[in-house]
């Protein structure tokens, strides 16, 4: 059954993913005259997948997609996934284990990819191990002439209740997608606060 705040974070979600994408194509259309296709790629960090975070990012998607016609979008869950952030600092994956991430390396380095959306659940007030591992990785697209330099970054966390380390989380992660020289989205007027936000009173994810 939806509640009035459930109904109110959904209007927020869709509204922030148009505006996402409404930056994403400003920043295309600068240097492109003719409309091109652009994509809003985004990952759902919860290690459950299809729970509360990956609907939230699928929201912002779906807004995106409305903010023209020449706009695609894809949703990445990294549940299940082999994200080792060890390989970040140089030490190799144990024999025989896959490294998923290197299915994600042209994915996001694509030259249609105007914006990334990132969610994260709140664990303890900060990201959730697997979002941290993925940024970690992220280290490749630095040595890659920062290849994420440019593209428009948005960022949500969902947590189990307001005032649950939600903006901590988003302020995390935005620190981690300003080192990659990306243009981090806030939430705008009229609000002051940090990037955007999700509460649920279910389990977390």
């Amino acid at each position: 059954m939806a509640t009035a705040s459930n109904l109110a974070r959904r209007r927020f979600l869709r509204a922030a993913g148009a505006a996402l994408a409404a930056g994403a194509a400003t920043a295309a259309s600068a240097q492109e005259p003719v409309p091109k296709r652009i994509r809003i790629v985004g990952i759902s960090c919860s290690p459950r997948k299809g729970k509360t975070t990956a609907a939230a990012v699928q929201l912002c998607l779906d807004a995106a997609t409305k903010a023209g016609p020449n706009v695609d979008a894809e949703l990445i869950e990294l549940a299940g996934m082999n994200i080792d952030a060890s390989v970040a600092a140089g030490l190799p994956l144990p024999a025989g284990r896959p490294d998923d991430f290197l299915k994600l390396i042209p994915r996001l380095s694509d030259p249609a990819v105007a914006g990334i959306i990132i969610g994260s659940p709140v664990y303890f007030s900060n990201m959730s191990s697997l979002c941290k591992a993925f940024l970690d990785r992220c280290i490749a697209f630095r040595k890659n002439n920062f290849a994420l330099s440019g593209k428009v970054a948005g960022v949500l966390a969902v947590g189990a209740a307001r005032n649950g380390g939600q903006e901590l989380t988003i302020q995390s992660i935005q620190a981690a997608l300003l080192s990659q020289e990306m243009i981090v989205v806030g939430t705008g007027r009229p609000t002051a606060a940090d990037g955007q936000r999700a509460s649920r009173r279910a389990q977390p994810g």
